[in-house]
């Protein structure tokens, strides 16, 4: 399970409103990891109504590589279009991801997030940071903040346990 948790994040001498931040452990190095986590993203995402901008349209997610690629729901099985979800700034293989969380219209436009995947003993640690919360509207930084710890804890728990049981790159990996 990923633990949850929620720090105060310091930064040019004063107190902004924390980051969320959850890890899971990856039985992989951390290429591999950062690789199950970018490739396979299609297939360890699990869909479903609140997991999506538009559940309605939703068919799949998936990320393009690299700075400047884009997370993205997608709406079309044929074209891989639909809803930019993030922009990437930072694209480390095997360090780090961070992108700029880009749901248009959404509440949380211009908060960035943070991938990183660093070694530990049996696999790869992978944490998630959420921040940039003082870009949020005050009436609903606490509300966002708080889906989104739950949230993203939930979805790291999917790719922890796709990493582990699923994933051909581990398979291929380990024997």
């Amino acid at each position: 399970m990923a633990e949850r948790v929620e720090t105060p994040e310091e930064g040019a001498g004063m107190r902004l409103d924390g980051v969320v931040r959850v890890e899971v452990e990856a039985p992989v190095d951390p290429t591999t990891a950062f690789m199950i986590f970018t490739q396979e993203i299609g297939q360890w995402w699990r869909p479903g109504p609140i997991n999506w901008s538009n559940a309605s349209a939703a068919v799949g997610v998936r990320i393009e590589p690299g700075p400047g690629g884009r997370w993205i729901e997608v709406h079309n099985r044929r074209t891989g279009e639909g809803v930019t979800q993030g922009r990437f700034l930072i694209w480390d293989l095997g360090s780090r991801l961070v992108f700029l969380y880009e749901d248009i219209g959404h509440a949380l436009d211009g908060t960035e997030v943070e991938i990183r995947f660093q070694a530990v003993e049996d696999g790869c640690r992978v944490t998630l940071e959420h921040r940039g919360w003082e870009r949020v509207a005050p009436d609903v930084r606490s509300r966002a903040r708080n889906l989104k710890r739950w949230g993203w804890g939930n979805i790291l728990n999917w790719y922890a346990d796709w990493a582990f049981w699923g994933s051909p790159l581990r398979v291929t990996e380990t024997h």
